[in-house]
């Protein structure tokens, strides 16, 4: 009896590593493959320094205007 309830016991643990193996190289090319395709859906460093650049130039455009308002 002790050795049926000792196999099923390691049977169990053996499937549940083999799931928690699987499980991990599945991650593992998922991962791969986010590192493969994560530079092309993303903007690139010069291109948002660009546009930044713009935004920070009408934003103290808008500013400028303000304070000359404020100043009347």
């Amino acid at each position: 009896m002790f050795n049926f309830v000792g196999g099923v016991l390691l049977i169990a643990i053996g499937w549940w590593c083999k799931e928690i193996w699987d499980s991990v190289k599945t991650l593992k090319a998922d991962i791969k493959a986010i590192e493969i395709d994560l530079p092309k859906h993303y903007v690139s460093k010069t291109d948002i320094e660009s546009r930044l650049d713009k935004i920070d130039a009408t934003l103290e455009r808008l500013f400028d205007r303000l304070d000359a308002k404020a100043d009347k």
